[in-house]
């Protein structure tokens, strides 16, 4: 009898050790799985395939809704794939959604530059057909989501882009944006010169000389300040955006824009 109840010990044992050996074989396959996937994902968005990359993200996120890499990634490529929709509404839907997602990955980690700096890209994206009272309430978010990436990463080329599209868009403003600035705020927010926008540009440049935008925003921003001399210099950043390579659907657009606006200044 006893020697019955000794076996039946040890096979349990047996048991035991071989379930827990499997589960953690399984986690190990699962994890290396998700580190392969994760990869992929980063080498598709680094060879601008939105879709394809964003794909992968989704899938990974579902997996680990905690993630803040997953998070980060997700929210980025929701923001690319929206800027392609023609509806508003579903524009809106991806970068609502993109907002959510940034904002999570904030959250979780207030010391992830990549987070703080797709919260602001979708707030601005968000802003970009939003009415004035909507672009002014996320003017200072923006700002300061900005802020928080470039201190946390100063070769962050992407935030100080969205800080030259901010500080444009205040100094652009009218008398009765700036009213309603005052009346919700009391006061502008600090800073907003066309002269901070060139200059946020113009580090973005040299972080990533590859991206047509950051040159085509320049070259806007040379136009609408409008003042002596900036036509040459809207001229000389627009033919720079035409000499480079179109590697993708937004550089095609960011291209025809930077036609157009050659020949305002022609």
């Amino acid at each position: 009898m006893t020697a019955r109840l000794k076996f039946g010990y040890k096979a349990h044992q047996n048991a035991l050790v071989l379930i827990v050996s499997l589960f953690c074989v399984n986690s190990v396959c699962k994890a290396q799985n998700q580190d392969l996937k994760y990869k992929e994902g980063l080498q598709l968005k680094a060879q601008n395939k939105w879709e394809a990359s964003l794909n992968i993200f989704e899938t990974l996120l579902k997996s680990d809704s905690g993630n803040v890499d997953y998070l980060t990634n997700t929210s980025y490529l929701l923001c690319k794939m929206g800027n392609r929709e023609t509806v508003e509404s579903n524009r809106q839907e991806y970068f609502k959604k993109a907002e959510y997602l940034a904002k999570k990955a904030v959250a979780l980690n207030g010391n992830s530059a990549q987070a703080h700096y797709n919260y602001a890209l979708a707030l601005g994206r968000i802003n970009e057909n939003a009415g004035s009272k909507q672009k002014i309430a996320n003017a200072k978010l923006i700002k300061k989501e900005c802020d928080d990436a470039v201190r946390l990463d100063p070769k962050l080329a992407g935030a100080f882009h969205i800080l030259g599209r901010w500080h444009r868009t205040i100094a652009g403003f009218n008398f009765a944006e700036k009213a309603m600035i005052n009346t919700l705020f009391g006061g502008v927010p600090e800073g907003g010169s066309y002269e901070a926008s060139i200059d946020c540009f113009s580090k973005a440049i040299l972080l990533e000389p590859d991206v047509m935008l950051h040159k085509y925003e320049l070259a806007l921003t040379y136009s609408e300040r409008d003042q002596k001399g900036d036509d040459i210099l809207c001229t000389v950043w627009c033919k720079k955006v035409l000499e480079m390579p179109v590697k993708d659907d937004d550089d095609k657009d960011t291209r025809s824009k930077a036609q157009q606006l050659l020949k305002k200044t022609e």
